[in-house]
């Protein structure tokens, strides 16, 4: 290749996430402390509601977890969700001994398909799970809706939506049971792995706070900054190691304040991508309502049926002209652990099954140059041209 690989995804740390980490190493704390609780703080005055609670937490998954924890769910109950996701977000109900039930998504948005959501429940039911895909909000009024007539929990799994709103409201504000981001190295933000359990309901927060790190009732920083001697801890439950250590939150801190501009840059990446392919053979990704906001983690592109090219193929023409790109996801139906436990079909879920046929996602991160977009753009239209 004459001109460098461009990768699918790179983060974007600058000399005020070096500083702050350069001046946690050298504080000595460098695990769950004062930094975390601050991230906490600061993630809290983003989403602007005072009555919010927000735990830190090593990943997204983590947060997934100690949240249906925390509601009490177990063996006999079940958890709607999509197939159209990563394995996470249906992982965490199996640690817990509770059954996933996956739906189809809408195949306009690629987002969990409501009317499926209400012919999936049963007398079993105890929470729905939304994923937010690509960073488009979920039709979370119909969710709410569902979830009220039939009272159950919701849980947003909002790996991909800071910040994501809907009906003028962050995503993080909305009338759910938790809502749980990820800081993952590819994320909107990043702390390189980490993620934030955000909820209204103070008995959830406390549960999730003891149960991030062991089931202790004092966490290290409470015990080893009092005053006066305080090291007795009693251990309440068998818990989890899921904190998040300093080092990880002064990095958050930073792209937390960055996050509205990170956003701009991947959505005016976006637009030119849709303006750019408009009239080609592919579906280009879902906009967000007038008036809504869409985090754009990912662009997702999907053939139309008339290209002979198969996405394998497509993709690997990419690549071979210097462009990285992924897929987002293999569903789930069709994982052999998920697939085989359930006796899923690929023919139970038309729309997630298409989708994933025809389906890549280009890359769009802020370190991309109008060039490498042009990049992209012109790759995409050779590949095209030639298939």
């Amino acid at each position: 290749m004459s001109t460098p690989f461009l990768p699918f995804a790179l983060p974007e740390i600058g000399d005020d996430e070096i500083a702050e980490v350069v001046d946690t190493l050298k504080s000595g704390w460098v695990t769950t402390g004062p930094k975390a609780k601050r991230f906490e703080a600061d993630f809290a005055a983003f989403l602007g509601d005072p009555a919010l609670h927000c735990i830190a937490v090593n990943s997204a998954t983590a947060g997934l977890h100690l949240a249906l924890e925390g509601l009490g769910l177990g063996p006999g109950d079940e958890v709607i969700t999509t197939t159209h996701t990563f394995t996470a977000t249906a992982e965490v109900v199996r640690y817990l001994g509770a059954d996933v039930k996956l739906v189809d998504i809408d195949p306009s948005t690629l987002n969990i398909d409501p009317a499926a959501v209400a012919a999936a429940i049963t007398p079993r039911t105890r929470a729905l799970m939304p994923v937010h895909y690509g960073g488009l909000a979920a039709d979370m009024a119909a969710i709410h809706d569902i979830a009220r007539a039939h009272d159950l929990h919701v849980v947003e799994d909002a790996a991909h939506a800071l910040p994501t709103t809907h009906g003028g409201r962050l995503v993080g504000t909305l009338d759910s049971a938790a809502t749980v981001f990820s800081f993952y190295a590819n994320k909107t933000i990043t702390t390189g792995e980490g993620g934030m359990l955000v909820t209204r309901d103070a008995a959830l927060a406390q549960r999730a706070r003891t149960m991030r790190l062991h089931g202790m009732s004092r966490d290290a920083f409470d015990r080893f900054t009092a005053t006066v001697p305080s090291w007795y801890y009693e251990v309440v439950a068998p818990g989890f190691k899921y904190n998040l250590t300093d080092i990880a939150a002064a990095i958050g801190l930073h792209q937390l304040k960055k996050a509205h501009a990170f956003q701009q840059k991947r959505a005016a990446i976006a637009a030119r991508y849709t303006e750019a392919l408009a009239g080609l053979p592919v579906v280009t990704a879902p906009l967000p309502p007038a008036g809504e906001r869409h985090a754009w983690h990912l662009y997702p592109l999907r053939l139309t049926d008339g290209v002979a090219l198969g996405r394998d193929a497509f993709i690997e023409r990419l690549y071979a002209l210097g462009i990285g790109c992924s897929v987002h996801y293999i569903p789930l139906h069709l994982q052999p652990y998920w697939r085989d436990r359930y006796q899923l079909k690929a023919a139970d879920f038309p729309h997630s099954q298409h989708a994933y046929e025809r389906m890549l996602s280009l890359p769009i991160y802020t370190r991309m140059t109008d060039a490498d977009v042009e990049r992209v753009v012109e790759a995409v239209r050779t590949v095209l041209a030639a298939a």
